[in-house]
């Protein structure tokens, strides 16, 4: 089994290449493959949304500052509107005052529900009407056209991803620059200078609408199944492309959504999921409702989906779903169950063994755990010894080890003990006989071999302030290849031989842009206040020498969301922001992510949703302190949980040292 983590430029996403589970808020144990709001990698260009966020860098003031010249000679206060024209003409829409909600005795009104109905010609209208005044106001920079020529080069370099070993290739992705999806390529080595396409996503669609989402290859490495959306839709179909000829074979699958994707090793075909009671032409397009009753199949390969064996379900409980992963050694299908966006999930485990390799109805399943108490993630095994990281007792997570043939808790072995202070992110088995940890150690990356018997720590990797973005890796295989990226690093690729005695990573592949310098700029990391006294990190990245004062731009950005750590990636659009306005990038790790684990977490979310805001306020507010920036030359961003993060401060104001900005930016970068 091939396993990569790959994470986007804000979150993790998780992808057991035979296990890829498409989940929905990204909390199941064997989760994988997201579309990261602010990834870069596989989306084209979308210039308006970056250069949006530079034109709403102006006065707060009616009267127009004169332009501050900056390296790049852009003005980074001049408004596209001049003081007479400083009143948008916002078009109304309808307000249906008839929906109201009780929730617990309190009556909210919900007057514009009906755009959760995003097919309507209503809906429609009100999307176009906002991008026509949104774009009548960005056209209306006197710059627009060189800033966006300044993103547009930014964007184009050439990006690789970590390669993958399958069968007789070595297989990574590749976009040259401004292409809309990276395309896979193949070769017949790791360092053979020959290659080949052997999948394109970007012949998928004309409009470049339909994406790859998630692929899953069978143990031979002779076939790969994937998944494709159609438009941005949330609904997958599922097909399997033969490594030897490059073509589709029969199999089509459809209906899918938020599945796995595991084949058994005997490469006889597949676990995913499956919502039977959904007709074809539902499982299209866009969709705002709760799924229910999803239902794990198996698809012997090369015959129709009308054929597929229903191997779990769960009647009693619709809004369970459950995704397989087959373990290391192919006797076991692995199944985690999750029920909400909690860090918690049942675990059950199938001895493949017991049926033989014939899979033709319910599997027998042993209930490993099953009370939702904590997270349980099964790393790798050896025979019936699992290899579990878990937050039980453990909020910062530890590994535990348990026997599957007697599991009871007083049987547990602790190999990895818990990390008081920082968050056991994630762990991986390869060359047989070591463990790789990943730690989140103040919102940097650290990763760390150890013995997979004894739990020793045998190495450390040196990363710098970087975070981890994708770890390549199969247990029988020794060689390791993982890519980091910081705020003025675009990417690096590196492989090493964990077999060997010394830890010695070589660069496989580095990533550069010809337009972007990173001896040129600098990240400092600082640690703030908040009201309640919790210290705050913020990274702050700039020019190398710059001298800061209030007179510099700077744009500040947040999540602080559904567990979700921003660590230190690189974004060509705030590289351009870096370039034009010769600013601040700055970006402040809020509570409600993941950056200090469960109670991190916690501390910003449900009741404790008030704390978001809270350190998003006082990371200006520390940058109006240290003269790094001034409310006039401060504009916030956010997108997705960020959005939600910068709407909710529309209504502070200047004279309370609280931060201005345009409401439209909301809207404009929500992404």
């Amino acid at each position: 089994m091939w396993w990569t983590i790959l994470r986007g430029n804000c979150r993790v996403v998780r992808s057991q290449r035979l296990a890829v589970h498409q989940s929905p808020c990204n909390r199941s144990p064997s989760r994988s493959v997201s579309q990261n709001p602010l990834s870069e990698n596989n989306r084209a260009l979308s210039s308006s949304s970056a250069v949006s966020s530079f034109c709403l860098l102006k006065s707060s003031k009616s009267v127009v500052t004169p332009p501050t010249r900056t390296l790049s000679g852009f003005s980074c206060c001049s408004s596209p509107l001049s003081s007479s024209q400083n009143t948008m003409e916002y078009p109304s829409f309808r307000r249906d005052a008839a929906v109201v909600d009780d929730l617990h005795g309190k009556q909210i009104a919900d007057p514009y529900r009906w755009l959760e109905n995003p097919d309507s010609e209503e809906s429609k209208d009100f999307v176009e009407k906002q991008n026509l005044i949104t774009n009548k106001y960005l056209h209306a920079y006197p710059h627009y056209d060189a800033l966006k020529n300044l993103v547009t080069k930014l964007h184009d370099y050439p990006r690789y991803g970590s390669p993958d070993l399958e069968g007789d290739y070595v297989y990574y992705m590749f976009n040259s620059g401004l292409q809309n999806h990276a395309v896979i390529y193949r070769q017949k080595s790791i360092y053979d200078t020959a290659n080949e396409v052997f999948f394109d996503p970007n012949t998928l669609s004309e409009d470049g609408t339909t994406s790859l989402s998630a692929t899953s290859w069978s143990e031979d490495g002779k076939l790969m199944a994937y998944s494709i959306s159609v438009g941005g839709s949330d609904w997958r179909i599922v097909k399997v492309r033969d490594a030897a000829s490059k073509e589709d074979l029969v199999d089509h699958l459809e209906r899918v959504k938020f599945s796995c994707l595991s084949w058994t090793h005997d490469n006889k075909g597949f676990f995913y999921n499956m919502y039977p009671e959904v007709t074809t032409n539902q499982a299209i397009g866009t969709s705002t409702g709760s799924d229910y009753n999803q239902k794990l199949y198996y698809h012997h390969l090369g015959t129709p989906q009308s054929e597929d064996v229903m191997c779990a379900e769960f009647p009693e409980n619709p809004s369970w779903k459950g995704s397989v992963s087959v373990s290391d050694d192919g006797h076991y299908a692995i199944m985690g169950i999750s029920r909400s966006c909690e860090s918690k999930n049942a675990l059950w485990f199938c001895d493949l063994r017991k049926v033989n390799g014939n899979i033709r109805g319910i599997l027998p399943w042993v209930r490993l755990f099953e009370d939702f108490d904590a997270e349980y993630d099964v790393i790798t095994n050896e025979g019936s010894l699992f290899y579990i990281k878990t937050n039980l007792d453990a909020k910062n997570h530890r590994i535990i080890v348990v026997d599957v043939e007697n599991p009871d808790k007083a049987n547990w072995k602790v190999l990895i003990p818990e990390n008081p202070k920082y968050y056991l992110e994630w762990a991986t088995c390869a060359a047989h006989d070591k463990l790789v940890l990943h730690y989140i150690e103040d919102v940097k990356s650290a990763m760390y071999v150890h013995d997979l018997s004894s739990g020793k720590r045998l190495h450390t990797f040196d990363l710098g302030c970087s975070a981890v973005m994708q770890v390549s890796r199969k247990k029988k295989l020794s060689q390791f290849f993982y890519k980091l990226q910081s705020f003025t690093n675009p990417g690096t690729v590196y492989i090493c031989d964990l077999a060997k005695p010394t830890l010695e990573p070589i660069v496989f592949r580095e990533i550069k842009s010809p337009s972007f310098n990173p001896e040129d700029y600098e990240t400092k990391q600082v640690f703030y206040p908040s009201a309640d006294g919790a210290k705050i990190p913020m990274f702050i990245t700039h020019r190398k020498g710059l001298i800061v004062n209030e007179e510099t731009p700077c744009l500040l950005y947040a999540y602080g969301g559904f567990h979700i750590a921003v660590q230190p990636y690189f974004s060509a659009r705030f590289a351009s922001f870096l370039q034009a306005f010769d600013g601040i990038f700055a970006v402040a790790n809020i509570r409600g992510g993941s950056e200090y684990g469960e109670e991190w977490w916690q501390a910003g979310s449900l009741k404790n949703k008030q704390n978001c805001f809270t350190d998003f306020q006082a990371a200006a507010e520390y940058l109006y302190k240290e003269k790094h920036t001034s409310p006039k030359k401060l504009v916030i961003m956010g997108g997705s949980n960020g959005g939600l993060l910068v709407g909710g401060m529309h209504g502070h104001n200047e004279s309370e040292k609280l931060l201005f900005f345009r409401s439209s930016l909301t809207s404009t970068l929500s992404l």
